[in-house]
């Protein structure tokens, strides 16, 4: 059985049979978890546990764990600060080492719970207008985003995990909350080159294993959100770029979604557009909406092989820098970083 290019959520910390025939389903590919699926680390563990034996292959698992205002997992797990406090640590070098060692706790802890990836880093600048983004970039300089995303990228990758960059292009640039309205970036593709496709150019050339659209619309690039567009995704992202790893659309249930239509459309756009995994969260009807009109999808098993987590089920101990990973963090950020 091949899995399918749709990632959902469950609504809690434990599987229902009606979530089990959904996980099941052989347009599901993914599991996306929320901080309501997380109880403690021994039922996170037991909840990834039942949701890999559903499935051969396993359905890949996610979670947004970027640090900051934006850690599912709490209680039990080594806090991550936000971006911006490491962007601002000890100069380039200090920041560097701290994002490093960010990426290796993170893919540590997660996969010793069952956790393929995470939805990061965040690779948007900080233009100091947009209030969904604020402290989640590491900074408004787009050569220090990127050399400190690929720190904190060979952290992860030296614990075996792979990195979804996002929010492609750009989202720091725009206003709007793309999850309450749609947001807007009027500037002229030579700007947004200049800029916020620096860091991109420099994950992709080294490996970058997953990367997820905005969605923004730039009109002076295209009509389309990013998520839903051939310009941005084919021939700017795959094209010009050489991305090969694997696309993820941001949730289709958010408003900067909406202008393709129902939950059916916006799935058959973004996939159309060039998304390889399509997101729907928080939306149970929707869900089943979509299962039941898509149609026969398959996803690409080269690409979902390069997201799976390759040290999964160890425990974080055994990975030998885990351990000068945390006391790396837990001296940048004084009572910050507690396990």
């Amino acid at each position: 059985m091949t899995l399918g290019p749709v990632m959902i959520d469950v609504a809690g910390m434990e599987l229902g049979t009606e979530e089990k025939e959904r996980l099941r389903h052989p347009l599901v590919g993914g599991l996306i978890l929320f901080a309501r699926n997380y109880g403690s680390p021994a039922q996170l563990r037991a909840l990834t546990d039942a949701v890999r034996a559903l499935r051969d292959p396993e359905l890949l698992i996610a979670v947004d764990h970027e640090g900051g205002r934006v850690q599912r997992f709490q209680q039990g797990f080594t806090r991550i600060p936000p971006m911006r406090a490491v962007g601002a640590y000890r100069g380039r070098q200090g920041a560097a080492a701290l994002a490093s060692a960010i990426g290796s706790v993170i893919a540590a802890e997660l996969q010793a719970h069952g956790v393929d990836f995470s939805f990061a880093p965040v690779l948007d600048l900080d233009f100091g207008s947009s209030s969904v983004i604020g402290d989640r970039a590491l900074s408004g300089d787009p050569h220090i985003v990127a050399e400190l995303a690929c720190a904190f990228v060979e952290g992860l990758d030296a614990l075996g995990m792979a990195a979804v960059a996002k929010h492609f292009p750009g989202h720091g640039y725009a206003g709007a909350d793309s999850h309450f309205e749609m947001p807007v970036d009027g500037r002229e593709l030579a700007q947004i080159e200049a800029a916020d496709l620096v860091p991109y150019r420099r994950l992709i050339a080294r490996g970058l294993g997953g990367v997820m659209p905005a969605h923004v619309v730039y009109p002076k690039v295209d009509g389309k959100p990013a998520g839903f567009s051939a310009v941005w995704l084919r021939t700017i992202l795959r094209g010009r770029l050489g991305f090969q790893g694997m696309i993820f659309s941001d949730d289709l249930s958010m408003e900067g979604a909406s202008g393709e239509g129902g939950v059916v459309e916006r799935a058959r756009a973004a996939l159309a557009a060039g998304c390889d995994m399509i997101l729907v969260c928080n939306a149970p009807e929707s869900t089943a909406k979509l299962l039941d009109g898509l149609g026969a999808q398959a996803l690409d098993p080269g690409r979902a092989a390069r997201m799976r987590g390759r040290r999964l089920g160890q425990a974080a101990s055994a990975h030998g820098a885990y351990a000068s990973a945390v006391a790396l963090l837990r001296e940048a950020i004084p009572g910050g970083a507690t396990v």
